[in-house]
């Protein structure tokens, strides 16, 4: 039985690097950009060079590379659904057919297009939150949407859910992995048998599962009732943020990598098939 030990999907990482010392917003912003810029990449090349400078991110933040890797793996089953849909249901000239399915020159290049770009999201997306502290997260989404306050927006409410969100990803595949160990210490089988045999054996974890969480957020909201949190209140920080050069030079330098890539794709690689 493999468990869910190793994932370090929406963990932060505490340090001192580069990538952990900008500012929140920066770091939210470029991973917007970042995810734009993914959905221009069509072709084998342009992905090299994404994953370049996914090693350079890596670098940047001294957050070890294996570890990065290992925040898509809660994905990987979507992106071989991803894959396997877009291989066999691809309009296009024939490559081989088995049965009712048929796989298609298309369908092959779709399916090379998604899976890495789905992988490539979760990626990023990771190193966001590996580089960034839950409280900095919050206060950087709640200046984003500051603006739209003024619309009637909830800023400060939707920034902290998001942040919950997220800060419990990580903890809910702990309390997973501890019953699944506790559960096998027991006897308990979710190997062997079919697909209706092994999902009927994971009855006896959601069940504490769900007790588990209801229990984390009764904790939590007593926790933040006991600290006086109200909910669209103005608060004070010990340590506001503040945008400096080198925010402005990561947004700058990060555009300047997209647009090259862009360039590339467009002049040396528009004959490069795949």
């Amino acid at each position: 039985m493999q468990f869910l030990s190793g994932i370090s999907l929406g963990q932060f990482i505490p340090g001192e690097s580069f990538l952990h010392g900008l500012d929140p917003r920066c770091k939210i912003i470029s991973t917007f950009i970042l995810l734009s810029g993914l959905f221009m990449a069509s072709k084998a090349p342009d992905f090299a060079l994404w994953a370049i400078f996914l090693v350079c991110l890596s670098a940047m933040s001294r957050i070890p590379l294996g570890t990065i890797l290992k925040s898509a793996r809660p994905v990987l089953f979507l992106v071989a659904i991803t894959v396997l849909l877009n291989i066999f249901w691809t309009p296009g000239r024939e490559v081989f057919r088995a049965g009712f399915l048929r796989v298609t020159a298309e369908g092959l290049v779709m399916a090379f297009e998604m899976g890495m770009r789905l992988f490539f999201l979760v990626s990023f997306a990771s190193m966001l939150m590996m580089t960034t502290s839950p409280m900095a997260f919050s206060d950087g989404l709640e200046r984003l949407f500051s603006p739209l306050a003024k619309v009637g927006f909830p800023a400060s409410e939707m920034a902290v859910m998001m942040t919950i969100a997220l800060r419990f990803i990580p903890t809910l595949f702990e309390e997973t992995d501890r019953i699944l160990k506790a559960q096998v210490s027991r006897g308990a089988d979710f190997d062997s048998g079919g697909l209706l045999k092994r999902a009927r054996s994971f009855i006896p974890v959601l069940v504490p599962l769900f007790i588990l969480v209801f229990k984390r957020a009764e904790n939590l909201a007593i926790a933040m009732e006991s600290r006086c949190y109200v909910p669209g209140a103005r608060r004070t920080r010990l340590n506001p943020l503040a945008w400096g050069r080198r925010d402005t030079g990561a947004v700058s330098g990060l555009v300047a990598f997209i647009s090259l890539v862009v360039l590339l794709d467009r002049t040396f690689l528009r004959h490069f098939s795949l």
